[in-house]
């Protein structure tokens, strides 16, 4: 979504609601990731859209035990949500805190102290329908209220970054929650990326971004895709949702794993660039743990219960061959 976007309802002339609303200290140039990485490392994960699943926080320890060497660890944002409970909440800040994190629209609009009118911070665009925004900003309202702004919780996730640049290997990978040029971007959504007007913007960001790769999440589809572009390739993958299913089958939660060698855990696809493994990991967390848990706080008829108890318990219709997409270079195979 551009500010014109954000300004304007393309639909109808009428300013956007709360919820659709991209604010202004969202937005960056992708000019910012041409720079030193923050993070230099053999393996790294990726795991956004963890909202808040305990589960998936114990499914993934086995997964970075299994490494040879430690890995580094990014929270790309949204790592709280249905957590609208004090105590969940804080057990989710003890066990995210001392990795990697940025902060996706969730943690920013928790930690914001004055309204700006963006509601849940998702920046939804105008196919998403009008009841589920009003839910998404119900849910964020119950955070708000478990988290007061001026909370050292809420001061600690409003200081953290919205992007972290990696060296994995010979490539540059920019984590982002949204896209490369908005914490709330529905660029990087698989949509978006499979229409062939979004490939000038896409030139450009890796002109501008000298990024190799983007890991991203926010738009809770999962994809992987790749372009031979006219200023280089570019490598696009979004986990999806760390903390939800991403499949009716298998019913599992993804995160991205970019390393230099092979993943010790098979993968539901990939691709191999330039030496590194660039891999979509299933998180089969304890589904049942996680819907007690989500129904003791989220009980038939609240928002979130509304809105994500189907994809809970079935999943979305979506398939791994459309997520995975299909590479244009032979050394680019998916890794199934």
């Amino acid at each position: 979504m551009n500010l014109q976007q954000a300004r304007r309802d393309p639909v109808q002339d009428r300013e956007p609601a709360a919820g659709r609303v991209c604010p202004r200290d969202y937005y960056y140039a992708p000019t910012v990731f041409d720079r030193l990485p923050e993070i230099t490392t053999d393996v790294l994960y990726v795991v956004g859209g963890l909202y808040g699943n305990l589960a998936a926080l114990d499914a993934l320890e086995p997964l970075l035990a299994a490494e040879r060497e430690p890995a580094s660890v990014v929270f790309n944002g949204d790592f709280h949500w249905f957590d609208a409970d004090p105590e969940w909440f804080a057990a989710v800040e003890r066990r995210v805190t001392p990795h990697f994190a940025l902060r996706g629209n969730v943690e920013t609009e928790i930690a914001r102290v004055s309204d700006v009118g963006a509601g849940c911070g998702c920046a939804y665009p105008p196919h998403v329908s009008d009841d589920v925004v009003a839910r998404s900003n119900a849910i964020m309202a119950a955070l708000r209220a478990t988290v007061p702004a001026a909370s050292a919780a809420a001061r600690r996730l409003g200081a953290l970054p919205m992007h972290l640049t990696a060296a994995v290997g010979h490539l540059r990978v920019g984590i982002v929650h949204g896209d490369a040029t908005s914490l709330g971007g529905w660029h990087l959504d698989r949509a978006a990326l499979d229409d062939e007007s979004a490939r000038p913007w896409l030139g450009d960001v890796r002109a501008k971004s000298r990024i190799d790769v983007f890991a991203s999440t926010h738009t809770c589809v999962a994809a992987l895709r790749d372009f031979m572009l006219r200023h280089g390739r570019l490598t696009l993958i979004n986990n999806g949702a760390a903390g939800m299913p991403n499949f009716a089958q298998p019913r599992v939660g993804l995160v991205t794993r970019i390393a230099t060698r092979r993943s010790p855990r098979a993968s539901l696809y990939g691709l191999v660039r330039e030496g590194v493994h660039i891999d979509a990991i299933a998180l089969a967390y304890e589904a049942a743990a996680f819907l007690d848990r989500f129904l003791a706080r989220w009980p038939a008829g609240s928002p979130a219960y509304e809105s994500y108890y189907r994809r809970i318990v079935e999943g979305p219709d979506d398939t791994v061959a459309q997520t995975a997409g299909t590479p244009p270079q032979a050394e680019t195979a998916a890794t199934v």
